[in-house]
Order: structure tokens, then C-alpha cells, then sequence
């Protein structure tokens, strides 16, 4: 066995392996960029060093330097993680050529399975069914788009290298291909390093299951069943589960032996996942195979009792299988939840900022490769408390992985553990998670790839403005933060006065809604009124950021976490941000924007799609924005006439930069 390994990554996945590796004695060399020099994958190895500045392709993306690290530091071999070099067959090579282990399958394995395009070929001649499309090497602009008017809309084009949901697109109609096709390669490109797409039939209600595969250097082969990941946005996952629903026992043998042929057929090595698409009536077709771990491994690990990363270190060390297909066992039921920083209400654009709270539920140890059940909770995550989301990556915050006796226990204890778990400093899809788990769909296992846009409705409802108690909440923590004033009773957070009660106006804003509240300052406690509602409140107790409040008759909890004037109030399974408007502090301010159009996300301007006098209409496309590796176009507000364009290709721009102007 290695005893150094180092781990080309960052985030979730690096601490993942690291705690591995611990746990089994081997040492651990981290590589950070400059971005993340202060990141908890790096404090939580035994040695780190810096390959370079914050842009992926100038650290993460170094072969060369990854490798000379290596064997500087005298690591034995690399695990790369998922992403970045993972599937880079030209890195394995070199791996290889420097006599360093690489923890995943051999170059040549790599180089059939990580193209789809070639998969595609390859389970062509296995007679594995394929999707409708064109998978061939011919990228003519005037070529695809002829076939995919053959192949018939809705078409979807994929980045022949990518994963994650980057470099795809759904088009709909064959006016739209070109502008899609340009879009979806320069998202490859900036990826992946390559452009090549593929261009295959968009079927309508598929699910996405996938097969976990392993092999050794000995020829075994074994699958450890299957994964439903059909719930996602943007082609990208958000809630996985093992197993899958509705599963048969044939079905899952059928799909877990044609993952170990198509394992067996390019001499696969390590910890693969074979994907498929499968129709509502059971068939499924092959879509390609991920030649490294997956983001949601916990999920298998959790149903089968089994560590997939020592798996991964044994087989790189030339050990054989820990269990044949006869020893593996479904165990019970898993989901999880990957948490991002993102505003699930703008089009879960993605957000950046420092976490400045980050309260998660209590995690019982999971222990991987144990007897008995697992623990009902456990999260992954690779940022802490005071860490910063930086636009320069992928913007997961953590990933929460739940276990139960049955999908029932599983989803109840997914629902608890989403409640409890609270951040501030930055957008994140926490309530739209947990509206997710609740709906009808997911509940009761109607799923398919297009289930977020089929239940908008439900998973986007009215937001209701905040009740009394939560604002009672905020409003108990903005009266025990302001000092006292030392002796003087008129400056008293009492509000003591003369022969009367102090009255006291306070304004608070909740996104478009300004709540106006009357305090009225009591012997043990105040009086609250709001438009038509009042209430008796006392304090009860605090400790921390939490309250314990008496209104009326009821006893009221929560936690109110205070970010500058916003007072976020966690009451209830809801979060609310209550902007208190100081009325002295911002006498004068006013914002008009007028005939501005601001970046709703810091990135890059990749394309300027108007000029100067030129006439738009409302929801045409002015500019596309690249940020944490998605593009995002920005479209017109109203009918108007560009007055003038403020950035140009390959700007970098920071949230709420103006972007143009429009003629007044």
C-alpha cells in the first residue's frame, strides 16, 4: 500500500480522499492555487504546496506541475478527484512515465470511455442501445446543424469531453442551432480544453440512472447497482439516491451486467460509472461512461457498507477487490443533496461571497466499510465558516447524504437535516432543496430530468411576507444588541421614560415588501404592532444567535444572525432577510436605475451580442456572462436603444457593475 499519495484537486472531493487516506495511514500532499490558500482542503493534509494563480488552467489544470510536485514531495501516486485532470488521458500517461501510480483507470481507457463520441462507437459495435445522434468527428457548423434537422427537434448538444452539465444545450427549433452550437463550444473549450460536440435526440421524460462499476488489475468486475440522478437544473444534478425507484430486480441485472461488459471492453481499472437514459416505460439506452468517482458516490457507499475511495487506493496498489458480485447487498435507502451557492429565484444563477454563518445539522460519523446500519447523516464539504465562494470554481457548498431503513425514512430524515442546516453571507438552493424533497413529484417517485420545470409552481411559490414572529425575532435582536449607554435611564434598552411608555417606529425591507413596526417599550418586555397585528413579547432567553421568546402565549424559537443591517431570522424550516432601514443613516439615498442594466453576477463578458444606437426589444440577448464555468446571457429588460456598451469580450465585471445603458 502507498503511504504518501497526493491529491490533484480541490473543495469536497480532496477532503474526502484526505479523510480516507487518514483513516488508512497513508499521508496526504494537497495543491492549492492562489485563490486557495487559506482553503480547508489544504489545512486538513499533511503537506501543501502552491501551483499557481486562481485560474484553473494556470493551477488545477497543470499537468506538468501537478507531476512535478508529485515527485518532489515523494507522493507514490495521485488521486485526481473528479474534474479537472480526471479524465485527462495524456496525465495518466504521464503519471505513468514518471513511475507515479495513477489512482484511476489505465490512459487507454480513458481515451475510449471519456470521449462519448468514441463510447458511443464503441457500444455501437457491442450492441448496447444508443439514443438517435450523430457521434462522429465531422464539426462543420453547416454539417451538425444538417444533422440535427435529420435527427429532429428538440436536439441536444453535448461537449463530446465534458461532464457536470457544462457545454449542453436543448434546442428546440433548427433557427436556433447556430447561436446554440457557438455558446455550447466556447463552454467546452473554457472547460475542457476541447470543443468537439455531439448532437443526439432530446427525449421527452427520461430519468438518468447510473451504474457504479469497479474493476481490478486482476480481471474481476463487479457492479455496486445503480444511482437515479434525474432530478437536476442545467443538465446538472441536485438530488441523487440509491437505489433507484421502481427498479426491478431484472432490470437492475440487466443494466448492471451491460456496464460490466462495457467495463471489461476497454480493460477498465478502478472506480467507473456507466450512465444510461431510461424511458418511463423501462428502456434505456447508454449515454457514457464517467472513467473516475462521481460526485455522488456517498449514496452507494452508504447502501452497499463500502469506502469507494479505499477501493480506489487498493486497486491502484495492485490489490484485488474487497467483494465479488455475490458478497454486494443493497442496505436500506440513501439520498443526497448538493448545496450550492446560488439564487434558485434568478435562475439559480450562481453567488459568491464569504460564509459568514454556517450552522449544518449534527453529523453522526459515517463509518465507511463498517458492519450494520450507517449513520442516518453525513455531509461532505470542503468550505467552513468564514471561508469565501470565489467565482473561479464550481460553487458547491457541501453535499448532505442521508440514510434510512426504507425511501420514506430516507426522505423525512433529508427534509430534518435541510432545516437545521443555515447559511448566511451569500445566496444558497437550502428552502428550494427542501421544498424539493417535499413536493409530490419527488415524494412519490414521479421523477424525470425535466421534474424542476414540470413543478415550477410548486417548488417557486408566492413568497408569503414574513409573520410577527419572525419579525418579533428580529426585533428582539436589533433591541439586545443596542448598548445601554452606561447609566444614562434616557439611553436604556428598556426605553425607560417618565410617566409613559416609549413608542419607537423601526422599517424593515423583505425583498420588494417594506414592513413598518411600532415598538412600544414595556416593564418586562415590549408591545409590537404591524399593519393590523399585536402582540405581547418577552425575552425569554439568548445564548448566542438564538432566541427563545414568549408572544403572547406562545413560546417562539429561532436564530437571528445579524450581517450588517440585515437581520436573517431562522424560524420554522424558513429563512427570512429583514433589511433594517436606519432612517437617520440613510436620510437621502435613493436609487433610480433608469436606463441602466447591472451584472447580476460577478464574471466575464465572453460575448457582446449589440452595438451602440442600436434598437433591441424586451428579452432580446445583449451580452453573455461566463461564471463559475456557465454562461449566462443577459437579455433586455424593455424595448429600447443601446446608448452605450461599458465592457468588451474577456472583461472581467463585479456583481452589480452597470453592463450598458439604454437612450432616456
Amino acid at each position: 500500500m502507498f503511504t504518501k499519495i497526493l491529491i490533484a484537486n480541490r473543495g469536497e472531493i480532496a477532503c474526502r480522499v484526505a479523510a480516507t487516506a487518514r483513516r488508512m495511514g497513508i499521508k496526504t500532499v494537497a495543491v492549492y492555487s492562489e485563490a486557495d490558500a487559506n482553503a480547508k482542503h489544504v489545512a486538513v493534509c499533511d503537506e501543501a504546496v502552491l501551483i499557481g494563480p486562481a485560474a484553473a488552467k494556470e493551477s488545477y489544470l497543470r499537468a506538468d506541475k501537478i507531476i512535478e510536485v508529485a515527485l518532489a514531495t515523494g507522493a507514490q501516486a495521485i488521486h485526481p478527484g473528479y474534474g479537472f485532470l480526471s479524465e485527462n488521458s495524456e496525465f495518466a500517461e504521464a503519471c505513468a512515465k514518471n513511475g507515479i501510480a495513477f489512482i484511476g483507470p489505465p490512459a487507454s481507457a480513458i481515451e475510449a470511455m471519456g470521449s462519448k463520441s468514441a463510447a458511443k462507437s464503441l457500444m455501437e459495435k457491442a450492441n448496447v442501445p444508443l439514443v438517435p445522434g450523430y457521434h462522429g468527428d465531422n464539426q462543420d457548423a453547416d454539417f451538425l446543424h444538417g444533422e440535427a434537422d435529420r435527427i429532429g427537434y428538440p436536439v441536444l448538444l453535448k461537449a463530446s469531453a465534458g461532464g457536470g452539465g457544462k457545454g449542453m444545450r436543448v434546442i428546440e427549433k433548427s433557427a436556433d442551432f447556430k447561436d446554440a452550437l457557438a455558446s455550447c463550444k466556447r463552454e467546452a473549450i473554457n472547460s475542457f480544453g476541447d470543443d468537439k460536440v455531439l448532437a443526439e435526440k432530446y427525449l421527452q421524460r427520461p430519468r438518468h440512472i447510473e451504474i457504479q462499476v469497479f474493476a481490478d488489475t486482476q480481471g474481476n468486475c463487479v457492479y455496486l447497482f445503480e444511482r437515479d440522478c434525474s432530478v437536476q437544473r442545467r443538465h446538472q444534478k441536485v438530488l441523487e439516491e440509491a437505489p433507484a425507484p421502481g427498479m426491478t430486480t431484472e432490470r437492475r441485472a440487466a443494466m448492471g451486467e451491460a456496464a460490466v461488459a462495457a467495463a471489461k471492453a476497454v480493460g477498465y481499472v478502478g472506480a467507473g460509472t456507466v450512465e444510461f437514459i431510461a424511458n418511463q416505460d423501462g428502456s434505456f439506452y447508454f449515454m457514457e461512461m464517467n472513467t473516475r468517482l462521481q460526485v455522488e458516490h456517498p449514496v452507494t457507499e452508504m447502501i452497499t457498507g463500502t469506502d469507494l475511495v479505499e477501493w480506489q487506493l487498493r486497486v491502484a496498489a495492485g490489490e484485488k477487490l474487497p467483494l465479488q458480485q455475490s458478497e454486494l447487498r443493497i442496505h436500506g435507502h440513501a439520498i443526497e443533496a448538493r448545496v450550492y451557492a446560488e439564487n434558485p429565484e434568478k435562475g439559480f444563477l450562481p453567488s459568491i461571497g464569504t460564509l459568514r454563518h454556517a450552522r449544518t445539522p449534527a453529523a453522526v460519523n459515517f463509518e465507511l466499510g463498517g458492519n450494520g446500519d450507517p449513520a442516518a447523516f453525513r455531509i461532505d464539504s470542503g468550505v467552513r465558516e468564514g471561508d469565501t465562494i470565489s467565482p473561479f470554481y464550481d460553487p458547491m457548498i457541501a453535499k448532505m447524504i442521508v440514510w434510512g431503513k426504507d425511501r420514506q425514512e430516507a426522505l423525512a430524515r433529508m427534509a430534518q437535516a435541510l432545516s437545521q442546516y443555515q447559511i448566511v453571507g451569500l445566496n444558497s438552493n437550502i428552502a428550494f432543496l427542501s421544498r424539493l424533497i417535499k413536493s409530490t413529484a419527488f415524494s412519490t417517485a414521479d421523477l424525470d430530468t425535466g421534474l424542476i420545470e414540470r413543478n415550477q409552481d410548486e417548488l417557486f411559490p408566492v413568497v408569503k411576507p414574513a409573520s410577527m414572529h419572525r419579525m418579533a425575532l428580529a426585533v428582539a435582536a436589533l433591541l439586545t444588541s443596542e448598548k445601554t449607554g452606561g447609566s444614562d435611564p434616557w439611553q436604556s434598552s428598556h426605553g425607560w421614560r417618565m410617566n409613559s411608555h416609549m413608542q419607537r417606529g423601526l422599517q424593515f425591507i423583505e425583498e420588494t415588501t417594506t414592513h413598518d413596526v411600532t415598538v412600544t417599550y414595556l416593564a418586562d418586555g415590549w408591545k409590537i404592532s404591524s399593519v393590523d397585528v399585536v402582540a405581547q413579547v418577552k425575552l425569554v432567553s439568548t445564548s448566542g444567535h438564538d432566541f427563545v421568546l414568549a408572544i403572547d402565549d406562545q413560546t417562539v424559537t429561532g436564530t437571528v444572525v445579524r450581517d450588517g443591517e440585515h437581520f436573517h431570522v431562522f424560524n420554522q424550516d424558513v429563512h427570512t432577510d429583514l433589511h433594517y432601514l436606519d432612517a437617520l443613516a440613510h436620510a437621502g439615498e435613493s436609487e433610480a436605475e433608469g436606463g441602466r442594466l447591472t451584472a447580476p453576477m460577478p464574471g466575464k463578458i465572453v460575448a457582446v451580442l449589440v452595438n451602440k444606437s442600436q434598437e433591441v426589444k424586451k428579452g432580446d440577448a445583449l451580452l453573455i456572462m461566463e461564471a463559475m464555468k456557465m454562461e449566462h446571457t443577459i437579455s433586455a429588460p424593455h424595448d429600447g436603444v443601446i446608448d452605450e456598451v461599458l465592457y468588451a469580450v474577456g472583461d472581467q465585471v463585479t456583481e452589480g457593475a452597470q453592463l450598458l445603458a439604454f437612450a432616456q
